[in-house]
Formats: C-alpha cells, sequence, structure tokens
C-alpha cells in the first residue's frame, strides 16, 4: 500500500499544537483594513484552533 500523501494546501494553513489540535490563522485580514477598528485588527493578528467540528476533517488533510 502507498504512503498516505499530505495536501500541501492544508500544511500551509495548519499547524499542530503539542497537544495535538491544529491552529489556524484568523479571516478577514486581507484586504478592507480601512474600515476595521485597529481594535479588531489586532484582536485578528492571533492564531485560534479549528473547531471541534472542524478536526476530523483536518485530519484527514494531514495524516501526521
Amino acid at each position: 500500500m502507498p504512503k498516505m500523501k499530505t495536501k500541501r494546501s492544508a500544511v500551509k494553513r495548519f499547524r499542530k499544537t503539542g497537544t495535538g489540535k491544529f491552529k489556524r490563522t484568523s479571516n478577514y485580514r486581507a484586504h478592507f483594513l480601512n474600515k476595521k477598528t485597529s481594535n479588531r485588527k489586532r484582536r485578528l493578528r492571533n492564531d485560534s484552533l479549528v473547531s471541534k467540528a472542524d478536526e476530523k476533517r483536518v485530519m484527514k488533510l494531514l495524516p501526521y
């Protein structure tokens, strides 16, 4: 049986934490930044965790 390949697009978007959860960057940071408050943009800088519902889907993309 051949090795499982990782989806390269997923590697660029998700990182695994030490506890086995997945981190992701925030949405809404690409453009239209003029209308967003500096407070909101500062909060969007932080990474957040992938939701429990999507964790199984991400695991399938990243088999490591």
